[in-house]
């Protein structure tokens, strides 16, 4: 039987645990996993943000959790992208990735606990198997983004998942930081 999104979603937060793990015990293999962490957790938001946030807002009304969760996925890219600018041997790093372990990891929880016991509560089974087939080709096609990579019409799917109003006028880098700002409050 084929995995529904559901369960997708959360081999991807296993495996992004197990890199967490990973780079904190073995610091010689850090330069090597930090691309590729943030290779995974980018094309991983940006399947979440395409693919399911709509329809868990939309069809299992998870509105609220859904704008939460956005919300962390802009703060997660902004920790993301400062551990990808810190040298893996500075001393610096592993404060930089304790601050984004503590982040995702708090994400990862209420995902877990919240919204993705509502899809599989008030989805069928067939449109969370649409909706995995929907995430895994998101996710394969981002594979390899990092998130300074990000689109302004992914931004602005983020500003809709968040329920952010009135953005579509506004640039990238206004976008983007209008996002931050929004995520940051």
């Amino acid at each position: 039987m084929a995995a529904d999104v559901v369960d997708l979603i959360m081999q991807d937060h296993r495996e992004v645990e197990r890199l967490f793990d990973e780079l904190k015990n073995h610091p010689e293999k850090r330069k090597g996993l930090v691309p590729v962490l943030t290779t995974l957790l980018s094309a991983h938001s940006r399947a979440e943000e395409s693919a399911v946030y709509p329809a868990a807002a939309a069809e299992a009304g998870e509105t609220d959790d859904v704008a939460h969760s956005q919300e962390e996925h802009i703060e997660a890219d902004q920790l993301l992208a400062k551990l990808a600018d810190t040298d893996p041997e500075s001393a610096d790093f592993d404060k930089v990735l304790q601050n984004l372990v503590d982040a995702v990891t708090h994400h990862v929880e209420e995902e877990e606990t919240k919204v993705l016991p509502g899809m599989r509560a008030n989805l069928s089974q067939d449109r969370r198997l649409e909706l995995a087939e929907a995430f895994a080709a998101s996710r394969k096609e981002h594979l390899g983004d990092q998130p300074d990579d990000i689109t302004r019409d992914q931004l602005l799917q983020q500003a809709r998942n968040a329920d952010i109003s009135g953005v579509s006028s506004l640039d990238k880098d206004a976008l983007q930081k209008k996002l931050q700002q929004e995520a940051g409050e």
